[in-house]
């Protein structure tokens, strides 16, 4: 192997996502005003740090899929006047009209009055994907080093203080074994490392770990699978929210759906953003994402907003939904996290673009004052969790704190804890405040006690049409996704043997079912117990990390692809 390259920096952000941003945004901002003040007063001493920012995708929002609700609270706060930029802020539409449905199989009821968390009026419809581009433009226009491409693939550590990042190798074959073009991943030294590798980061979950930083609560995570259309115009109008409660999921499953009016792109498509978010934390083990949308999307009211359409774009993303007590302890020597590592999202509003921007703001703000007084130590990166426990965002934070946990007595307990906290702002809780939960894999239950002993029953068949619903393969080629063949597989499974014996008498494989991406097969192999194995179908991956995160057993590590592989949401 070559000889690693070190590059020095001052600060290093792990994540091209808008908290990554921010950060490093932020920072530049702080710098030039403490510059300017000392260039005026002659007191004190400029700084000029060396700031770089990474990202695995191969250009900056590829892995961000469009069709979101903004909060403008974040980007208020980051960029004052942003409505006024050049260029102008990729604004979809500004919404006018928000409802909530139930939907029961056949019907669906109107919300008589929309619930609080689900009032839109002001926030605006963005692309993430164009959003995150405008903001990485920003970055750069002021000095900052961003480098697509570039996974991290192992922090660097003296003891307990990180110390900077080591890039993934690039150019190893499937083996393990440098190909011609191998080239070793540099070391990116830092004086503070902030991590901002969004849901489930491969490099934040190893130092949680290690460390032993998780809160009182494990992390409990949702999946969202999301689709981007285009539709007759007039079909879908410009700004309107509709989101969605009951049917497909059943009464023990948390999660819901939504359908988004995003407006005319840039190329005059009038666009339209579909989904639905399940917990992680369900019983059935044949639980399957995709398959829920699917269903979801021939409602009869919900397919009228598709019909004569043409699906553009499919993503999924794993989401951080445990609230305030599954937050890890978000500093230490030499690192911070923000955004969706940190756990910075509001479940009971369905977003958190605007929470990740002011994490990555106060995280930058400390930053600062470290490389100010020459001090990264955790005694001097505790500042940043004091700074979030006076914020706006604690405050947000904290009135959905026990939202999703009320969830795992049932959805009708879950809704009547939610309303609880909703007439008391959040100053009471139904039940004990900090409401302990466990991982979400724990919750999901073998075949015999969630079948009642009446084994895998089969799934019936979607009228999977190719024009409004879909198979699993035909939603991957949408999503872009595209990995280099012959490199090491970045799904490890630690104990492979398990799947062919114990996985498949206890829960019969639900890798097949949670993966919304069809990355793990089951196929027939004389010789094993059953007479089956697993088959991974890695270059299918849309890097959700949803089996890091529900494999009932433990046993999948998602760590990151050679850099530039995986979903491609550009475009949009």
């Amino acid at each position: 192997m070559s000889e690693r390259d070190v590059m020095e920096f001052d600060v290093v952000v792990v994540g091209g996502g808008p908290a990554g941003l921010a950060a490093a945004i932020q920072l530049k901002q702080r710098v030039e005003r403490h510059n300017a003040e000392v260039e005026r007063s002659g007191r004190g001493q400029t700084l000029n740090p060396e700031i770089c920012l990474i990202e695995k995708a191969a250009e900056l929002g590829a892995h961000s899929i469009s069709g979101a609700v903004m909060d403008p609270k974040g980007l208020d706060a980051l960029l004052p006047g942003w409505r006024e930029l050049e260029p102008k802020p990729p604004l979809e539409a500004e919404v006018h009209e928000d409802y909530a449905l139930w939907l029961t199989e056949g019907r669906g009821f109107k919300f008589p009055i929309t619930p609080p968390p689900l009032r839109n009026h002001g926030n605006y419809v963005v692309s993430l994907n164009r959003l995150v581009q405008w903001l990485g433009r920003i970055a750069e226009q002021k000095g900052i080093q961003v480098f697509p491409g570039f996974p991290g693939a192992v922090l660097q550590r003296d003891g307990q203080r990180v110390t900077g990042v080591q890039l993934a190798d690039a150019g190893v074959d499937k083996h393990g074994q440098p190909k011609g073009n191998f080239q070793a991943g540099g070391i990116l030294a830092a004086k503070l490392v902030v991590l901002a590798e969004g849901s489930r980061g491969s490099l934040t979950k190893q130092l949680v770990a290690d460390l032993g930083l998780q809160g009182k609560n494990p992390q409990v995570y949702g999946v969202g699978a999301k689709e981007v259309w285009e539709v007759p115009a007039g079909q879908c109008p410009p700004g309107l929210v509709v989101h969605t409660m009951g049917y497909p999921l059943d009464s023990h499953t948390f999660g819901g759906g939504w359908v988004y009016g995003m407006g005319p792109s840039e190329g005059g498509k009038n666009l339209v953003s579909v989904g639905l978010v399940v917990g992680l934390d369900y019983r059935d083990p044949t639980m399957d994402v995709h398959r829920q949308l699917q269903r979801m999307k021939l409602h009869p009211r919900i397919a009228p907003f598709l019909r004569g359409g043409k699906l553009l774009r499919y993503g999924a993303k794993s989401l951080p939904e445990g609230g305030l007590y599954s937050m890890p302890r978000l500093y230490g020597d030499g690192f911070l996290i923000v955004g969706d590592s940190g756990g910075f999202m509001n479940s009971m509003r369905l977003k958190g673009i605007h929470l990740a921007l002011r994490s990555g703001m106060l995280a930058a703000d400390t930053a600062f004052d470290c490389l100010l007084a020459g001090d990264t130590s955790a005694a001097k990166t505790a500042a940043y969790a004091a700074m979030v426990e006076k914020d706006w965002a604690h405050e947000e934070l904290w009135q959905c704190r026990n939202f999703h946990q009320g969830f795992h007595k049932g959805r009708l307990a879950g809704l009547i804890n939610a309303g609880f906290a909703q007439l008391f702002g959040g100053k009471g809780t139904l039940w004990r405040d900090g409401l302990e939960s466990q991982a979400g894999h724990t919750y999901m239950q073998k075949l015999g006690a969630y079948f009642g002993g009446r084994g895998k029953p089969k799934l019936e068949k979607l009228p999977e049409d190719g024009t409004l619903t879909f198979d699993k393969l035909t939603s991957v080629y949408a999503s872009g996704t595209l990995h280099e063949e012959d490199q090491p597989c970045h799904l490890v499974v630690t104990q492979p043997d398990l799947c062919s014996t114990r996985c498949v008498e206890e829960f019969g494989n639900p890798c097949q079912h949670f993966c919304p991406a069809a990355v793990y097969e089951m196929e027939e192999q004389a010789g094993t117990k059953h007479g089956v194995a697993l088959k991974i179908n890695a270059s299918n991956c849309v890097h959700c990390k949803t089996c890091d995160i529900m494999d009932p057993y433990q046993v999948i590590n998602w760590v990151t692809p050679e850099g530039g592989g995986g979903p491609n949401y550009t475009g949009l």
